[in-house]
């Protein structure tokens, strides 16, 4: 999926959870009354979309209300608050200048359906492949995902 959406000429994203109507009382200081809601949204929690926000050179966000919050350009500062992820990796830097622990945190608190896609979700990110194998456990995927970012590495060293 992440060679897709790095294919793709654009990304949309439809954040249900955030309506640009309302703000609340305990935010006056949000720039947008839809801010906190943004910052809160599922969409930043879920698994897959990892890869629908780093893959793309574009991604525009909507709100339920079906108004363009932005994109992820002129919502980077947001983005990387939200997510933890360096602004040059959102703004396109190759994935592979950064490093195997701070790719891994990009994903720590994503919520997936199934334990091993937190290990499947990553594949795009480091660029390797590895076949899934679902009900294997999250240890053990993990376990497959590390030797596959580590074969290149060992490679090299012959």
């Amino acid at each position: 999926m992440f060679h897709w959406y790095r294919n793709a000429a654009k990304c949309y994203v439809y954040l249900s959870d955030v309506l640009t109507t309302k703000r609340k009382a305990s935010d006056p200081s949000s720039k947008f009354p839809w801010e906190t809601a943004f910052r809160v949204s599922r969409w930043f929690k879920r698994g897959w979309t990892l890869q629908e926000l780093l893959a793309p050179d574009s991604v525009e966000f909507f709100s339920r209300d079906h108004k363009r919050l932005g994109d992820k350009r002129t919502l980077e500062r947001q983005i990387h608050e939200i997510t933890k992820i360096a602004a040059p990796a959102l703004q396109g830097t190759p994935l592979s200048q950064f490093g195997v622990e701070e790719r891994f945190s990009w994903a720590e608190n994503r919520q997936t359906m199934h334990k091993e896609d937190k290990a499947y979700l990553l594949l795009g990110i480091f660029d390797v492949y590895m076949p899934l194998i679902y009900g294997e456990g999250e240890d053990n995927a993990f376990t497959r995902l590390r030797e596959a970012i580590d074969k290149p590495l060992k490679g090299e060293h012959q």
